[in-house]
């Protein structure tokens, strides 16, 4: 059984978030062992596809090396570049049956592009001790899935070095959530428009270095203070950093990016 290794949200290889892409079942296998394969590739998600009767429709779930998750942006672009760069699928577009709902993936501009919802969110007052969590306080606080933190500047967002399982307690605490939080702000001078981190302790991750479904969020936000829908982000994980092309269309968000294969190995199982 082949796997693959496959870097989203980059141009080059060793950029951008890594995922691992198994080949397509034709029967999902036992929840545990998919949890023990994520869990021993430890990634930040490992995704495996399901076949269906049409050639551009596939079932698609995401594994943390401790749960399954909703929603996995990377992942999703992850194995669309699987089936459409290592297993040839020829088709324009391919549809993911997820527990997120229909996700489409369509080629674009030597890349991609992911037809995501948006996610609801609402301005809310700054939990107690989130600003000591995270060593900076927020000028504002946005809660959703996850809580999100507006900071100063790109310097504060590159600086944070938070207290993972305070944000793990206070974050779940505010959005009844798995405890993760994402920091960004306004890119002054730079290629692109905002810049983000993102700490997902509750999801087993200790910060993730690009992320689609932080930006569902960071999108609506973002796009009200700039006053346009299509935005360029730079997620800044340090030492490899992520990039993303995301334009909210309605209750929607397009994210663009790019992936490489890194690594193609076959499992043993």
């Amino acid at each position: 059984m082949r796997q693959w290794t496959i870097d989203a949200f980059a141009q080059a290889p060793f950029r951008g978030n890594p995922a691992c892409v198994v080949e397509p079942f034709d029967a999902w296998p036992a929840d545990a062992w998919m949890q023990t394969l994520a869990a021993e590739n430890n990634q930040a998600e490992t995704a495996f596809l399901l076949r269906t009767e049409s050639a551009d429709r596939f079932g698609l779930r995401w594994f943390t090396p401790a749960l399954e998750v909703p929603l996995c942006g990377h992942a999703t672009l992850a194995s669309a570049h699987a089936l459409f760069a290592e297993l040839g699928l020829t088709t324009e577009a391919v549809t993911f049956d997820t527990l997120s709902g229909p996700l489409i993936v369509s080629r674009q501009d030597g890349g991609y592009a992911m037809d995501f919802p948006a996610s609801p969110v609402r301005q809310v007052e700054t939990p107690a001790g989130l600003a000591e969590a995270l060593g900076v306080e927020p000028n504002e606080v946005w809660a959703g899935p996850f809580l999100v933190a507006v900071l100063k500047d790109e310097a504060a967002v590159r600086a944070a070095t938070p207290d993972l399982a305070a944000l793990t307690t206070i974050s779940s605490a505010a959005t009844q959530g798995r405890g993760n939080v994402g920091v960004s702000a306004l890119a002054g001078g730079q290629p692109y428009d905002v810049v983000s981190r993102f700490f997902a302790p509750g999801s087993g991750i200790p910060e993730d270095p690009a992320t689609g479904s932080l930006h569902c969020m960071l999108s609506p936000i973002f796009a009200q203070k700039l006053g346009r829908t299509r935005l360029d982000f730079h997620q800044a994980y340090p030492g490899r950093g992520g990039d993303l092309d995301c334009e909210l269309a309605g209750d929607r968000v397009i994210l663009r990016g790019q992936a490489v294969t890194v690594m193609d190995s076959r499992l043993r199982l």
